[in-house]
């Protein structure tokens, strides 16, 4: 269960961003979070990482 901490802080950041009608702020942070989960999961891992 605790992988999903940051996974469930962001979805809490969005939903409430997008309650305050922030919602250009609540789409730049899913585009951001989105773009550091493919980047994490596309780069290559470094020699010596398993």
């Amino acid at each position: 269960m605790r992988g999903f901490g940051p996974w469930l802080a962001v979805l809490a950041t969005v939903l409430l961003l997008s309650a305050l009608r922030l919602r250009a702020l609540a789409a730049a942070v899913s585009l951001a979070w989105l773009a550091w989960c493919v980047w994490t999961w596309v780069r290559p891992r470094r020699h010596g990482q398993d």
